[in-house]
């Protein structure tokens, strides 16, 4: 199963009143572990950036001056998620953007049930607790100590974790990754089996309880399996 774990930065909160996506971070998952493929852009805006949102995301009008506008990179994004499933913070608010930048060129929108709201899992799970990220990150020990400001792709990262850990623990059939790895090795190297030990442990028997030992098995006959060891 294939999956999307995906944030985005923008310049304010409505799309309707002129904002636009700045950012997008997204990171792949097979069977709900990360395979190490992302993607990342940076995009122009094409409008200048409120100090509100700069001071939120540190990105402003002279960084993204020569970064692409989202025409430029749309089917790039569209071919990187394809039908996955998306893993979104607060899902309503990325997809809100997502698909106001997709209208504006005629492009098809990308359905809201393709997306997965780990802020409402989180609230489901921990009702009348906080559900932001870094919340999520102080609950499961998670390290988020390199989020001095947001940014989608390090954000896209860390909600990895948070979603492997709100759906039962990092990685939950790494196990059988492992076992399946560890048969496929076995097949192919010598298996491994422990050593004699350099010294050998002195006994814990004390003389009473060897020779209460000793007295049972002389009970026993000359045919006791024990006699045969001694």
């Amino acid at each position: 199963m294939r999956e999307i774990v995906l944030d985005t930065e923008t310049t304010g909160f409505e799309p309707g009143e002129g904002d636009r996506i700045v950012e997008i971070g997204a990171v792949e998952l097979l069977g709900h572990v990360p395979t190490g493929r992302t993607y990342h852009q940076y995009i122009n805006p094409q409008r200048s950036m409120p100090e509100e949102a700069f001071a939120v995301h540190g990105l402003g009008d002279e960084f993204l001056a020569d970064k692409p506008v989202f025409k430029d990179i749309a089917q790039d994004f569209v071919d990187f998620v394809g039908d996955s499933k998306m893993v979104i913070h607060n899902a309503a608010f990325d997809m809100k953007f997502l698909n106001a930048e997709l209208g504006w060129l005629n492009r098809p929108l990308l359905p809201m049930d393709q997306a997965i709201d780990t802020l409402a899992i989180a609230r489901r799970r921990f009702p009348g607790s906080p559900a932001s990220l870094d919340a999520l990150c102080r609950r499961f020990g998670i390290d988020n100590s390199s989020r001095t400001l947001h940014g989608a792709l390090l954000d896209s990262e860390i909600l990895a974790e948070v979603y492997l850990e709100l759906i039962g623990g990092r990685q939950p059939d790494f196990a059988l990754s492992a076992q399946s790895q560890s048969t496929t090795n076995s097949s192919s190297e010598e298996e491994w089996r422990p050593g004699a030990r350099p010294t050998t442990l002195a006994s814990r028997l004390t003389e009473d309880e060897a020779a209460a030992h000793a007295a049972f098995v002389d009970e026993l006959g000359d045919g006791a399996v024990w006699k045969r060891f001694s």
